[in-house]
């Protein structure tokens, strides 16, 4: 299958020297966020209709080793759908064709690759319905397409899975008019409609746009399992918006250097004030998970990342324990019992990660684990004791909770997983 890119715009409302489909969103350029996805999916030739500003999209086509191939389209004035016109000769049977400056999530191209048509939204949640492309069904094909339909069934998302056929449509309208739109040729083929409702897309045409899809995918980014009580109800509110800020500017091995050097920061302040040491080793915590979001917004998730992260952090929290009990003047039975609270804070990550490594599944998506204990967990708890100068307590603390964790996930583990 081939797909059809239209990039031909001349993008006067974003005020860019980049052509639009070149512009980052959450770490990426909108273009290699489609096409990745669609390569993904099963296309393998992209057809790129370019403008003025084409030299610049097609270096980036070949810097990326994308197949493509690419139109070159004199008068992007004449409208979006003379630049659809122009790719007449370079397909054959079924191809998709998507908009250069429309995003979308992976799960909705999913489905929509799988349609039919134009790919109609009944229930946009991230446009401006105003501003859209609206559609007026009639027995499952269009009717009307326009923005100032009263009456409509559905959003135009941009997305369409077509047949050669359309373009004897498209070549009836060129030679009709001068300016001729994509919505006048699908009005005119009156093509099918498929609907694919609740899922994100967005056409990007203003910097407020730009910054508003930045945003959303940010933070949709958030990981479905696995955090704890603190990560879900304040750490995550806060990385989320700093990873916003950091995503089109650092890879997320860098955030996660980031995060590991603010951490040993951390367990040296405790030889200079332990309270102070107890609030940055919180802020680490916090940026520990901007490495993770920064990845699956920006499409560089990596087995090596979280490989790192996972080590760095071990050398984190034994600095951190390690430093603290230095400073703390703890006799014989205060060290030993340190000793048993570093091992099991230890222990906690390396029974999930173990976990992983013999199952081949993750811990945390197949047990409802709710005992507390995981990292943010403790480390916000090992702040309040900082701040609160009970230092032997808190590891009495994390001796008890950390190890009592192990063992109940050894015991779920046993119940659960004993046969495989």
């Amino acid at each position: 299958m081939k797909a059809v890119i239209l990039a031909a715009g001349l993008g006067t409302r974003m005020g860019s020297t980049i052509p639009k489909p070149l512009l980052k969103v959450a770490g990426r350029e909108i273009l290699y966020r489609n096409l990745k996805i669609l390569s993904e999916l099963g296309v393998e030739e992209f057809v790129v209709v370019v403008g003025r500003k084409g030299k610049m999209i097609e270096d980036f086509l070949r810097r990326h080793e994308f197949k493509y191939k690419i139109i070159w389209n004199e008068h992007p004035e004449r409208g979006n759908g003379y630049s659809f016109y122009l790719a007449k000769d370079f397909v054959d049977g079924k191809f998709v064709l998507i908009m250069g400056d429309h995003v979308y999530e992976r799960e909705f191209i999913e489905k929509a690759i799988r349609g039919e048509g134009l790919i109609g939204d009944a229930n946009p949640k991230y446009v401006d319905i105003g501003e859209a492309t609206k559609v007026l069904c009639e027995n499952g094909r269009v009717k009307r397409i326009g923005k100032d339909l009263d009456e409509f069934d559905y959003v135009d998302t941009g997305f369409f899975v077509l047949t050669p056929d359309v373009f004897e449509f498209a070549e009836e309208l060129v030679r009709e008019k001068e300016e001729v739109s994509l919505s006048e040729i699908m009005q005119r083929a009156k093509v099918p409609v498929t609907e694919v409702s609740g899922h994100f897309w967005m056409d990007v045409d203003t910097p407020e746009e730009l910054k508003k899809a930045n945003r959303l995918i940010v933070r949709m980014s958030v990981k479905g399992s696995g955090d704890g009580f603190v990560s879900r109800y304040l750490n995550r509110k806060i990385s989320l918006l700093i990873s916003e800020k950091l995503v089109n500017h650092i890879t997320p091995n860098q955030a996660t250097i980031l995060s590991f050097l603010v951490g040993v920061l951390s367990a040296l302040l405790n030889f200079v004030s332990v309270p102070l040491a107890g609030v940055m080793y919180q802020i680490s915590s916090i940026l520990d998970g901007i490495d993770g979001e920064i990845a699956r917004a920006s499409m560089r998730t990596s087995k090596f990342g979280g490989w790192l992260d996972s080590i760095l952090d071990r050398y984190v929290d034994f600095m951190f324990l390690l430093c603290l009990a230095i400073v703390s003047g703890l006799d014989m039975l205060g060290w030993a019992i340190a000793c048993v609270a570093m091992f099991g804070s230890f222990m906690v990550s390396y029974s999930t990660e173990r976990y992983k490594g013999a199952f081949f599944s993750d811990f945390y998506e197949d047990f409802e684990f709710k005992f507390p204990g995981k990292r943010d967990e403790r480390i916000f708890l090992t702040m309040l004791f900082c701040l609160a100068g009970l230092i032997f307590e808190l590891f009495v603390l994390l001796a008890v909770l950390t190890n009592m964790r192990v063992a109940l996930t050894v015991y779920a583990v046993a119940k659960f997983k004993r046969c495989e």
